[in-house]
């Protein structure tokens, strides 16, 4: 099973909203997940990141492949320099 870190969205016409989520790559963007780890609002005038690191980089040593939007996100958090730093100490 291929599992993707990526973008569920959410809200109404005109005003997306989205969550992290961890998904098959097979289901659809909207469809079953297998865990929420996030969430992301880019309309409020300071585009809102909120993460849960520890499981956004379990998933990610577990094998998870975050999508490119979801990849920018973790970048600009942090999360990606984490998740590098602990794969070469191993």
């Amino acid at each position: 099973m291929a599992v993707k870190i990526r973008l569920k969205r959410m809200g109404s016409k005109k005003n997306p909203f989205y969550r992290v989520v961890v998904a098959d790559s097979r289901s659809p963007r909207d469809g079953r997940i297998i865990e929420q780890i996030g969430t992301y609002n880019p309309v409020s005038e300071n585009p809102e990141v909120s993460i849960n690191e520890d499981k956004a980089l379990d998933w990610m040593t577990k094998g998870a492949k975050p999508s490119d939007t979801v990849r920018n996100l973790f970048s600009n958090e942090g999360i990606m320099t984490k998740f590098h730093e602990s794969k070469s100490k191993k």
